[in-house]
């Protein structure tokens, strides 16, 4: 049961990410994620301080709160006319710096192991199981990140209309009385719910991953909103399962080889897309030669 666990929540990791990352990379806010998984760091460590326990809600707590200033300040930022990646390196290397100096100043003497919050380890995820009356539930990763992946596809199936409109053109939005703000703080509280809620499988960084490349990889193969979303979370589903044999193979990380399934399928596609792809481009380029020239 272990193996089919750990590509269950690998599924739900990557399914949850990978509708957002559709939004994101069409706002041209790829590395959101990023910076929010680097941002949750005051705000973990922060939680220990005050609380003095390692427990992972109160910790989960800590980092939604910093995952959500660190959203908002990149906003404000923007407004202010600052460069969305400007405003996105700033803030994330602001708060993360923060993070880092309350560890040296406060925390050298505890065994608070953050490599477990920030980088995660799915491989034990199968064995942090709960139990409610008795019953044993199962892995919490596996509610955690299938409530997630559920409140996603919720929501995005709700609201797609206006995420579509605000992503494609905000000042069109805007015209038809979409409240644009709003749901550039949904989407961003989302992906923060995300990051947050694969802590404790994949690990906030190696989030980014699936973020960023089942969507991009979706981007190359359709110009239809909707069969991006759908074929994202396809190429992350299979990410999740040849990431895992892939591990069992070379005896390494099984987090890792899901991210390196992922790249595989995007080198694939920017190559042989029939619509984007590189050796595509060059064939239909060189059929077109021939033609003018005969």
């Amino acid at each position: 049961m272990n193996a089919f666990w750990i590509i269950l929540i690998g599924f739900f990791v990557a399914g949850s990410c990978s509708i957002l990352g559709c939004f994101l990379i069409l706002r041209k806010m790829a590395l959101v994620g990023d910076a929010i998984s680097h941002s949750v760091l005051p705000g973990i460590v922060l939680v220990f301080l005050f609380t003095g326990s390692r427990d992972s809600v109160w910790m989960m707590f800590g980092a939604a709160v910093f995952g959500l200033l660190c959203v908002y300040l990149i906003q404000k930022f923007q407004q202010g006319g600052v460069q969305t990646d400007a405003a996105i390196g700033v803030t994330f290397t602001a708060l993360f710096s923060i993070g880092v100096l309350l560890i040296s100043m406060f925390t050298r003497q505890v065994d608070l192991d953050l490599d477990c919050v920030l980088y995660g380890e799915i491989a034990f995820a199968p064995w942090d199981t709960w139990s409610a009356g008795g019953v044993n539930m199962g892995p919490m990763a596996v509610w955690v990140t299938g409530l997630a992946f559920l409140l996603n596809i919720l929501i995005v199936t709700v609201f797609y209309k206006q995420f579509k409109i605000c992503s494609f053109d905000p000042a069109m939005a805007l015209a038809l009385g979409i409240p644009v703000l709003f749901f550039h703080y949904l989407l961003m509280g989302l992906v923060s719910v995300t990051t947050i809620a694969s802590f404790e499988s994949v690990g906030a960084i190696l989030v980014v991953g699936m973020l960023i490349v089942p969507a991009a990889t979706a981007y190359l193969l359709t110009d239809r909103m909707s069969m991006m979303i759908v074929i994202s979370v396809v190429s992350g589903g299979i990410s999740s399962i040849g990431g895992y044999y892939m591990a069992m193979v070379l005896d390494a990380s099984i987090a890792g080889c899901m991210i390196t399934a992922a790249g595989i399928q995007f080198l694939l596609v920017f190559f042989l897309s029939p619509t984007h792809g590189m050796l595509w481009k060059k064939y239909k380029h060189h059929k077109l030669r021939q033609a003018s020239t005969s």
